[in-house]
């Protein structure tokens, strides 16, 4: 079933790791809530006929805690307009701790929000210093203990390892405070230097420098291994869930499952096509309310685009790549065509060949982003 994503591209202030888009000027919120409720009028029809029911909605950024209770209440009426939801669905909003005092839970509790993504990071204060982070440690801990106060039980926190450190005790300390917090859902993140950020900069001054690639492989094993010991199924390479607690608007993504993105830098799929929105919030704004046109890049996805986005997804979950859907339906022989690739990862651990099923073991994950190079390599020769 279909989904919508609402990118709410502002920050109180840029964390050194983040690549994705935002502003820390709020000056055009005002703005940008108009243009995303007419974005929402001018594409309610992009989604493939016949859509269905909206099954998941998810806000995401930036931060979307920054929203005050009278724009969540306009945007949700929006969506009731243009768009059909389904009573059961899932409605994920993300949120930063410092943001979420017991007025602010009171406010979210009261709306049809019903799933919080915290984006905790660390319960270790010099990491989040180090990070940017506007919140504290204290406040970590008591995001989540307060939003359980307030009647979420469905939560997600997110962790991310691979910081810099002497040792693993900043990491086993903050994994053993998140099983004390039982949320049924944890997102963990390994720490990417990406060019375009305050790390990535100082990185190339020389002011900063990465861990070695064995410990943070080394804090992924420990990741593993605790929370598999506390019950958690491991169902995509970063994300780990309660038994039936997947995220259901990110597993859709896995998937292949149509969605609409509204709002700057945000991603739509129709199942044959990709639409990228400027990530720009002044184009945005102008663009929606002065033009009535969505600042949009379309990328028409071939039959092979579509046979190696499916491998690049699939390989990532515990479901595993479906070999014979991506020869019978997408055209990729790999069974045929990289046959000796495929015993050489079965045959070092990396993978698992269960019928025509392929799946990483954790060694293989370690390695996925180069397994699926690997195996788009060989793509163009495959393809029909």
């Amino acid at each position: 079933m279909p989904g919508l994503y609402l990118h709410i591209p502002f920050c109180k202030q840029a964390c050194h790791y983040c690549d994705f888009h935002f502003s820390t000027s709020l000056g055009l919120k005002g703005q940008f809530v108009d243009a995303l409720l007419r974005e929402m009028e001018l594409r309610q029809k992009y989604l493939p006929t016949p859509v269905g029911p909206l099954e998941t909605i998810y806000f995401g950024g930036g931060t979307p805690s920054l929203l005050t209770g009278e724009e969540l209440s306009r945007i949700f009426a929006a969506i009731h307009t243009h768009f059909e939801v389904s009573p059961q669905a899932e409605i994920t909003l993300e949120a930063n701790p410092d943001d979420l005092t017991a007025a602010k839970l009171a406010e979210l509790a009261a709306s049809p929000v019903n799933r919080l993504s915290i984006g905790l990071q660390s319960f270790h204060e010099p990491h989040l210093r180090l990070m940017n982070r506007a919140h504290s440690a204290t406040e970590s801990w008591q995001a989540v203990r307060q939003a359980q106060a307030a009647g979420f039980e469905n939560i997600s926190v997110d962790l991310i390892y691979g910081v810099p450190a002497a040792s693993h005790d900043i990491w086993e300390a903050d994994l053993a405070r998140l099983l004390e917090l039982n949320v049924p859902h944890v997102s963990a993140y390994a720490l990417t230097i990406e060019p375009d950020t305050a790390f990535g900069r100082r990185l190339k001054k020389g002011t900063f420098v990465a861990p070695p690639e064995e410990f943070v492989a080394q804090q992924f094993e420990l990741l593993l291994a605790r929370l598999r010991a506390q019950g958690y199924e491991q169902y995509e390479i970063s994300n780990f869930c309660r038994p039936g607690r997947e995220s259901r608007h990110n597993a859709n993504y896995w998937r292949g499952v149509p969605y609409l993105g509204l709002g700057p830098s945000a991603h739509s799929f129709d199942g044959r096509s990709r639409q990228y929105a400027v990530a720009n919030n002044p184009q945005y704004v102008a663009a929606v309310l002065e033009r009535g046109e969505v600042p949009a890049t379309v990328e028409r996805l071939t039959p092979l685009d579509q046979a190696n986005e499916y491998l690049l997804t699939t390989l990532r979950t515990s479901r595993g790549c479906d070999l014979a859907h991506l020869r019978d339906a997408l055209g990729l022989n790999i069974l045929a065509e990289r046959a000796a690739y495929l015993q050489s990862l079965t045959g070092q651990g990396m993978a698992t060949l269960t019928g025509d099923v392929l799946r990483l073991t954790d060694a293989g994950k370690l390695l996925a982003d180069h397994i699926t190079l690997e195996l788009f390599a060989a793509a163009p020769a495959a393809a029909v």
